[in-house]
C-alpha cells in the first residue's frame, strides 16, 4: 500500500512539474513581478518594454527632434522606435494604427509613401529579411492590427520580436515560411505583408 501511495505521489508531482513548465513556456510573465515599462527583450540594442494588457497606454514617446514615435508601450511604438534608432528612419506619416502600416491598394513590391518603405504582400515576391516590419490584420476583437519586426529568418520559418503582444505573450514568436513558385508566404492568416527599408542591414 505504501509503495502504491509513493508511486502515485511521484506521478502527481511529475505531472504538476510538466504542467508548470508548459504554462510557463506559454505564459512567461505569469509567475514574475515584471512591471509596465520594464525591458524584456531587445534587438540591435533597441529595447522591447512590457505593457501588460494590450490596451494600456503610458503616455507618448517623441524623439528629441519632435518626431512622433508612438504611444508607450504599444506595438507601433516599438517598430517606429526600432526604425528610428537602428536605421535613422522617420516615417513620412508619423501616425496611424498598426493595420494602417500596410496599404492594401499597393501591389507587391511597390513603394509605400506613408511609411517610406517598400511593401511586399503575403505571399510576396521577396523572401522576408531580418529587420523587415511585419503587419498583421485587424480582427473583430482587435481593430487596430499588430506590427512587429522580423528578428530571424530560415528556409522554413521566421521569428518576430514584438512589443505589446498581450499580458502573457512572449516577445518572440515563430511562424512558418512557405516557398512556392518563386513566392514567399508567411504561414499565418493575419499577416498582410512586410515592409523594408531599401539597402537596410
Amino acid at each position: 500500500m505504501k509503495k502504491w501511495i509513493v508511486s502515485l505521489t511521484v506521478v502527481i508531482v511529475a505531472a504538476i512539474a510538466v504542467l508548470g513548465f508548459f504554462v510557463y513556456r506559454n505564459n512567461p510573465f505569469l509567475f514574475t513581478s515584471v512591471e509596465i515599462g520594464d525591458p524584456i527583450d531587445s534587438l540591435n540594442h533597441v529595447v522591447v518594454y512590457y505593457n501588460s494588457g494590450t490596451g494600456n497606454v503610458s503616455g507618448r514617446n517623441t524623439a528629441p527632434d519632435g518626431y512622433n514615435i508612438g504611444l508607450k508601450y504599444q506595438c507601433v511604438e516599438f517598430v517606429k522606435r526600432y526604425y528610428y534608432q537602428h536605421y535613422n528612419h522617420k516615417m513620412p506619416n508619423p501616425y496611424g494604427n498598426a493595420v494602417d502600416f500596410y496599404n492594401k491598394s499597393l501591389s507587391d513590391g511597390n513603394w509605400n509613401p506613408d511609411r517610406g518603405l517598400t511593401q511586399y504582400s503575403n505571399p510576396g515576391s521577396s523572401k522576408p529579411r531580418v529587420g523587415d516590419l511585419i503587419v498583421l490584420d485587424a480582427t473583430s476583437l482587435n481593430g487596430y492590427g499588430h506590427v512587429a519586426i522580423i528578428s530571424g529568418v530560415s528556409d522554413h520559418t521566421i521569428e518576430i520580436i514584438q512589443q505589446n503582444g498581450g499580458k502573457h505573450a512572449k516577445s518572440r514568436v515563430t511562424y512558418g515560411l512557405i516557398s512556392q513558385r518563386g513566392r514567399w508566404q508567411i504561414d499565418h492568416s493575419r499577416v498582410l505583408g512586410w515592409l523594408r527599408k531599401n539597402n537596410a542591414r
